[in-house]
């Protein structure tokens, strides 16, 4: 049997299904109007860069072709950044999420730093239904670009005169500390055989490189509105476990997901051999799909056995475990998230954002 979890908690009944009123709808509209305020700003501190960098960063946020004309992809979900903004909001109201757009923005170029160097150490070919700059400009070019993000995003905290952003500037210094050493273990993992890998590692480095972030995101908005630090720390660990029902949703999406939603080829995550949550969970069944699964594994890629593979982790429980620990790490995320917010109605744009990238659908 795949690996046990905890029973998750009922959510609550307003937002017991997708077709519940403002569930969905209510997050896309917060991610809209994130964008609305976060784009200008993001923009603005993008023409700062050099030429060549910024040519680069444009394309990837989909808002220049590769030759420099206009183009109206868009730059994503924007889901950190408003993540940002509404745990400013929940801790200390309106004011205090229209004065931490600046540290918006600055989180929204770390996530895309690491989009950069991720898609050229694990060589994706493509990226919100486009060639990734690195196919495009070449390596260097990709790297260089996605380190001029991180410094411009420490430079606009460094610039910014609102009485948390040295807290903001350390605590997002810190976290990509984190990244670098989830990334690090993830490629890691990569050079090793399936039976050598655990499931309890591979969800160590999903925090890292997941949930980190998330967390961070929303541990930055809680500085921007005063909170405590006891409060500062419980917006992180609502982070964590959301990060991380992101990544088991995303991971399950990565196999069995439909190309014209995801931008990527169907089963890239198998192709690539990728060691994602469902799979190791499969591995670790015991299984006789476990042992198809790890043979499979052993072989390179043909992409005759694309189908037979998905099937093999499906058959081993890969894919129900990774369901059902993504509702378990969501009911950890909201018991987090009211020890710093107790009354519901104040954490609904959280709650919102957090459902919304959980009940992503394949």
């Amino acid at each position: 049997m795949p690996p046990a979890v905890p029973e998750a908690p009922a959510a609550p009944a307003a937002r017991a299904t997708p077709e519940a009123p403002g569930d969905g709808a209510e997050a896309a509209d917060i991610l809209r109007r994130t964008r609305a305020v976060v784009d200008p700003e993001l923009r603005a501190a993008l023409e700062t860069l050099p030429g060549p960098m910024r040519r680069v960063a444009l394309y990837h946020f989909g808002w220049q072709e590769a030759d420099g004309r206009q183009a109206s992809g868009g730059a994503g979900k924007a889901l950190r950044p408003a993540l940002v903004l509404a745990a400013a909001a929940a801790l200390g109201g309106p004011a205090a999420r229209g004065g931490a757009v600046r540290a918006a923005v600055a989180v929204e170029l770390v996530h895309n730093f690491t989009l950069l160097h991720d898609d050229v150490m694990d060589r994706d070919a493509s990226r919100r239904h486009r060639p990734t700059a690195w196919t495009v400009f070449g390596d260097a070019d990709a790297i260089l670009a996605g380190d001029a993000l991180l410094a411009l995003a420490l430079r606009l905290l460094a610039e910014d005169p609102h009485p948390a952003s040295a807290a903001a500037a350390a605590r997002l210094a810190d976290c990509v500390v984190e990244l670098c050493a989830g990334q690090h273990a993830d490629t890691s993992l990569e050079r090793r055989g399936p039976a050598d890998v655990g499931l309890a590692e591979v969800l160590a480095m999903a925090e890292a490189k997941t949930g980190a972030l998330i967390g961070c995101a929303c541990a930055v908005g809680a500085l921007y509105a005063g909170a405590s630090a006891r409060d500062v720390e419980a917006l992180d660990a609502f982070g964590r476990e959301a990060g991380l029902a992101f990544q088991l949703i995303d991971d399950v999406i990565g196999i069995w997901g439909d190309p014209s939603r995801t931008g990527k080829p169907a089963g890239a995550d198998l192709a690539a051999r990728k060691k994602s949550l469902p799979v190791v969970a499969a591995l670790a069944s015991g299984t006789p799909a476990a042992a198809e699964l790890a043979a499979l594994y052993e072989t390179p890629y043909d992409k005759e056995d694309l189908n037979g593979t998905a099937l093999a982790v499906e058959r081993a429980g890969g894919r129900d475990w990774a369901q059902t620990e993504a509702a378990d790490r969501m009911a950890r995320a909201v018991q987090a998230l009211s020890r710093a917010i107790p009354e519901p109605e104040s954490a609904e744009g959280l709650l919102a954002l957090a459902e919304f990238v959980t009940r992503r659908s394949t």
